[in-house]
């Protein structure tokens, strides 16, 4: 990722994926300048007087969904906003990951700073709190259509603020009058319009599409590494990498694959020794890599714009303009976000897909000097043969989690919200699907590596040299057959620990030779 900021202000500054996952790693400072906090105590007067004068405004003084026409007293405005947190706590399943729970706090946060919330600054604080802190609610992760915004999760993650429901503190899951005893804080009494403020918005679905961001853009950078391994451990050939062919179809993504898979041949022995063979053009899976990976780190970039929109705009209901402009609106619809993140989940499947293809061709024996399931000794041996079924048992599952979340919808809350985006389901699937990848390029990984073994004693170019050795370190040359599901957890660690774009940044710096380049403003490539 690019340069961390070392501080942040929320409600004014440009708020990023990548600055978000800083805050929430506690790398960047983020605050409440003077400034918003004055928007913030404005908002608040307004929906004050909009309560005095007791003109019917949405969630400040009726009731809520269908229950809009109800008209609530002055004096039960505040218990309304209680029992909306209470009764919208209906979320199931396991919890979802500390780190998104954090996430979601930290993008909500962002919204309600804006100062069109009505929300007061007291309650601000508190949330700031938390995350200062690191008391991370414990989410559900089922339950959210993704409009009207992500009403259970949201409601699971404010739960604490008025004494109820549990966090993860110190390592450990405990109620939260728990919390309260350990520190020493009370309630927070919420106003007209708080609750509602709280719960209405995308943040499920942003802070998942915030990971998503992250994991696929790590599958991404290390699918082409692991790719220019398989081209050089099957001695395929370089020319679908030149600059020349992608000029004549100049999509972002085909361009950047290309420059970085041709960088890392560079140099290659392996690729000298046969450049006057009589191959004519290698499978698909190899040659189209540009085009493939290309598409998918194109769908990257696409939700990484919308995200960064989402990330920076007001998703509550009403929204507060002033005390003659109250709005109710749409602004917590999680349309825009949901069709991006189920574009991005087939775009990793993707990734797998065509990883499970290279492995596959690997296996075949196809390659001169390189034997049948990538081991000398078979009959005896499987060799490397059932690691492929794994990733055919990964690819397949992860096409099935491809049918979009988005082209669904079920009316509820009485048919008052006859239109829903599903996006917190779509955001929770490609995480899931993300997952599978990582396993996939775990077991392309291993396969490479053996393959890329038999081209001894010529070498590689300069990166893919190291890398080769770094990957030993890890896990040996397979002569025989051994308990393959050591290997391939290693190769699982490795993919998370990007242990492959690790040694790329460490050989840049000792050699000066830089591999870098930028696909997008923010997020670096190496």
């Amino acid at each position: 990722m690019g340069s961390t900021l070392k501080s942040f202000k929320f409600g004014e500054d440009w708020l990023t994926a990548s600055i978000t996952l800083s805050i929430a790693k506690g790398k960047t400072k983020a605050e409440l300048s003077i400034a918003t906090r004055k928007k913030v105590n404005d908002s608040a007067k307004i929906v004050a007087n909009i309560v005095e004068k007791g003109k019917a405004v949405y969630g400040i003084n009726t009731g809520f969904g269908p229950l809009c026409t109800t008209k609530i007293s002055k004096e039960e405005t505040k218990i309304l906003q209680t029992n909306i947190l209470k009764s919208h706590s209906v979320g199931v399943g396991k919890p979802i990951d500390t780190e998104i729970a954090k996430l979601m706090l930290i993008l909500k946060l962002q919204s309600l700073a804006k100062g069109y919330s009505g929300i007061s600054e007291s309650t601000l604080n508190r949330i700031l709190w938390h995350i200062e802190n690191d008391a991370i609610p414990v989410v559900p992760s089922q339950g959210s259509v993704g409009a009207s915004g992500d009403l259970a999760p949201l409601s699971h993650l404010f739960l604490p603020l008025i004494g109820l429901g549990k966090v993860h503190y110190k390592s450990n899951d405990i109620e939260t009058k728990e919390l309260f005893r350990q520190t020493g804080l009370t309630s927070v009494e919420l106003g007209p319009k708080e609750g509602l403020a709280l719960i209405n918005g995308t943040q499920f679905i942003a802070a998942h599409a915030v990971k998503v961001i992250e994991k696929l853009h790590s599958c991404l950078s290390q699918a082409d590494i692991i790719g220019a391994m398989m081209v050089e451990g099957l001695q395929g050939s370089v020319k679908p990498f030149f600059n020349e062919l992608h000029a004549l179809r100049p999509f972002k993504g085909n361009i950047h694959v290309a420059k970085r898979i041709k960088r890392l041949l560079k140099g290659s022995e392996i690729m000298e020794d046969h450049i006057d063979c009589d191959r004519v053009q290698d499978p698909y899976s190899l040659r189209c890599m540009p085009q493939v990976h290309g598409a998918s780190r194109n769908a990257w970039l696409h939700l990484k714009e919308l995200v960064e929109i989402e990330l920076n705009s007001v998703t509550d209901n009403p929204i507060i303009i002033d005390e003659e402009l109250t709005i109710s609106g749409g602004n917590f619809h999680g349309q825009p976000l949901a069709m991006a993140l189920d574009y991005a989940c087939l775009a990793a499947s993707e990734i797998g897909n065509i990883s499970d293809r290279r492995i596959y061709l690997a296996l075949e024996g196809n390659s001169p000097g390189v034997p049948k399931l990538l081991m000398k000794e078979t009959g005896i041996n499987s060799g490397y043969m059932i690691l492929q079924y794994t990733t055919a048992a990964l690819a397949s599952e992860n096409k099935g989690l491809c049918f979009p979340s988005s082209a669904d919808s079920i009316p509820t809350s009485l048919g008052q919200e006859d239109h829903v985006s599903m996006g917190s389901i779509g955001g929770r699937k490609a995480l899931q699907v993300i997952e599978n990848v990582e396993k996939i390029l775990a077991i392309e990984l291993l396969t490479a590596a053996q393959a890329f073994e038999f081209r001894k004693p010529m070498k590689s170019g300069i990166f893919l040299e190291e890398i080769h050795k770094a990957i030993r370190e890890k896990v040996a040359f397979a002569a025989k057959d051994r308990v393959f599901a050591d290997d391939i957890e290693k190769g699982i660690e490795m993919i998370k620990d990007q242990t492959i774009i690790k040694v790329i940044e460490k050989v840049s710096q000792t050699e000066g030779v830089s591999l870098k380049t930028k696909f997008s403003d923010e997020f670096e490539v190496y």
